[in-house]
């Protein structure tokens, strides 16, 4: 449909990422699906992002100490992240980065395949988005649907507008800096 698939849509794919190519599907975005070996890591990634030429963002999925509040933060793939910096622009005590249970539950995904394609899931909006202003120009992102063996590139536009509005999450832009101080 609106898709360029590079790999089989029909395959036994798991049932979140099933639900997020269906939800793509139901609004006529177009995007590119790219089946790989599990990549958990940025590291694990590097070698899919020159094939494909485009680069995943990085998703974090963090929580305060007491594990309340919960949010997940885009940044570029090569940019350094310090819980401190993005502490002080939340004005939060402290951030840590929050276990598989509220993972799995909240976003629909396995610790490694964390991806803001799972708010699809949070149908509570128990999660806040966070993205880096450095990501603002990108004219694609690449995230994991919600499966680490599969990438899917999509215009940011359609992510941005169509698919956050599906969602009810709206972006909270941030600015890490160097995120080295």
């Amino acid at each position: 449909m609106a898709h360029d698939n590079l790999t089989d849509k029909n395959r036994d794919a798991p049932e979140a990422e099933r639900a997020v190519l269906t939800a793509l599907d139901g609004l006529g975005l177009a995007y590119r699906l790219v089946a790989h070996a599990p990549a958990m890591t940025m590291d694990d990634l590097a070698d899919i992002d020159r094939q494909i030429g485009v680069s995943h963002a990085k998703n974090l999925f963090l929580c305060n100490r007491q594990q309340t509040s919960f949010y997940l933060l885009l940044l570029p793939g090569d940019k350094n992240f310090r819980t401190s910096v993005l502490s002080r622009q939340l004005g939060i005590a402290r951030l840590s980065f929050a276990g598989p249970g509220p993972l799995e539950s909240l976003l629909g995904t396995p610790p490694g395949a964390v991806s803001p394609l799972g708010l699809l899931f949070d149908r509570r909006h128990q999660v806040r988005l966070l993205i880096d202003r450095d990501l603002a120009g990108q004219e694609s992102f690449c995230f994991h649907p919600c499966s680490n063996t599969t990438s899917l590139v999509m215009a940011s536009r359609d992510f941005l507008g169509p698919f956050l509005r599906l969602t009810g999450h709206a972006p909270t832009w941030i600015d890490l800096g160097g995120a080295s101080d």
